[in-house]
């Protein structure tokens, strides 16, 4: 039995693939956070780099690669497609388990995969720096290796919470050249004021990325980047879902099942979506969302326009929410602590083509342990979401099933969370409704 499935470089996709001429129904625009009329492309240049917003609402089904970007690719992709035939022994599985492993990459996760063409545009812009926010610092660590390879600067800042779970994060970015700052920081306004208010606060994404989106605002040198939500990072990761496709061919497979961990959809997106047209056309694969009881913005958050960040500097998106004034619980997996969810994703759940579920973090460090026990790898705390899913989709499918999730990174760097869960210091934490609907208050009212 062959279980690991590798591509040669030369088959590695040349193009991403681009969603959204594909959705059974159109996105809705997205709104100006000041006068809630429709955004114009030209009123996101400040930010972003005009190449990525042109890719944000482009209607091209594919969308070349780059030569630069395909040759930093190089230095570790294709990523492997595995059999876990040890697993499902493990579990008594009578369905086949795969899983793509993107923990491969220089950054340890999946995110390398658009940190390098966000940065390649803005350099061929002429942008001197990048500011973004980081959850578990995987973005972070990605778009600071990518700075490094075009010889940019880079402004991290991590949402202070991972940055004292995480310290050896804010050793490898610093590493790589990047700079990082605990958010709330005294280095904006945003976080002044936070700090103000709560000098105790453990911050969240949406702080994190109020902080880097005025960064970006006040400096003339500087463009913002983001690592998940938005439709051009989600094309970007597409070359993911590309690889595994023509890896399941290789071996004869058809997916029955595609899981991957949701936090704004970036890696889950990156799987699915070039499956999308196959399952439009009638092809019976379950696209399964696996996402945290404390932060369930697919399985209870509300699809309505929001902002993405707490300081409502960020253009109003229709996507699910648990509003932009949630402040998340402190939960180990950093990276899926996200109020809102990318609006391409919440577009398909809204269609009914997403199965989302949400699960504790005890029982997905528990299935981060069997996987390391049978597999040999320390999954990121937010890959142990979809491991925990995958192994639940694997007990109750119909036998012969075929399962693949996302190995989206790897927890060397999380090991404090480990070591917290092997001393029986973790609990186990679901969202009060309540929460949920004080934080959606703060939300804009918006017809359509």
């Amino acid at each position: 039995m062959e279980t690991r499935i590798n591509l040669c470089q030369k088959d590695m996709p040349a193009a991403w693939y681009n969603a959204l001429p594909d959705l059974p129904t159109p996105l809705a625009p997205p709104r100006d956070p000041m006068t809630k009329e429709i955004l114009t492309p030209e009123q996101l240049e400040p930010i972003f780099a005009k190449e990525l917003i042109k890719q944000e609402m482009s209607s091209e089904r594919l969308i070349e690669i780059p030569e630069p970007v395909q040759d930093i690719y190089r230095l570790f992709r294709p990523t492997p497609l595995v059999r876990a035939v040890r697993l499902e022994k493990a579990i008594g599985s009578k369905c086949r388990i795969y899983y793509k492993n993107e923990s491969v990459s220089p950054a340890g996760s999946h995110k390398t995969n658009t940190s390098v063409p966000q940065v390649y545009y803005n350099k061929r812009e002429g942008v001197r720096r990048l500011s973004t926010e980081t959850g578990a610092g995987q973005w972070g660590t990605a778009l600071s290796f990518a700075c490094g390879m075009f010889d940019m600067t880079c402004t991290v800042y991590m949402v202070k919470v991972s940055f004292e779970q995480k310290p050896y994060r804010k050793i490898l970015i610093n590493s790589y050249g990047g700079e990082i700052f605990p958010s709330p920081s005294e280095q904006t306004n945003a976080g002044r004021a936070m700090l103000a208010k709560d000098p105790g606060c453990k911050g969240s994404l949406g702080l994190a990325i109020s902080e880097a989106v005025e960064d970006a605002a006040t400096h003339d040198d500087t463009k913002y980047t983001l690592g998940s939500v938005l439709n051009h990072v989600l094309l970007h990761q597409t070359v993911v879902g590309l690889e595994t496709e023509k890896q399941l061919a290789m071996v004869g497979e058809k997916p029955d099942y595609l899981v991957a961990c949701v936090g704004g959809g970036s890696n889950f997106g990156g799987l699915v979506l070039p499956f999308l047209p196959r399952k439009l056309k009638g092809e019976d694969i379950t696209f399964v969302a696996a996402e945290p009881k404390a932060c369930p913005t697919l399985t209870r958050g509300s699809f309505r326009y929001d902002y993405g960040d707490m300081a409502r500097l960020t253009p109003l998106m229709k996507m699910h929410t648990l509003g932009h004034a949630f402040m998340p619980a402190p939960i180990h997996a950093g990276g899926l602590r996200y109020h809102g969810e990318a609006p391409i994703v919440s577009n398909l759940m809204e269609e009914g083509l997403v199965d989302a579920r949400a699960y504790y973090q005890k029982d997905c460090f528990e299935a981060a342990l069997l996987f390391l026990k049978t597999e040999g790898f320390l999954p990121a705390p937010e890959t142990s979401h979809a491991i925990a899913s995958a192994i639940e989709v694997a007990k109750t499918a119909k036998p012969g099933s075929c399962v693949v999730f996302l190995y989206s990174g790897h927890g060397m760097l999380d090991l404090a969370s480990y070591d917290a869960y092997l001393r029986g210091d973790l609990t186990n934490y679901e969202l009060p409704q309540e929460c949920i609907d004080q934080a959606l208050m703060m939300c804009p009212t918006i017809e359509g």
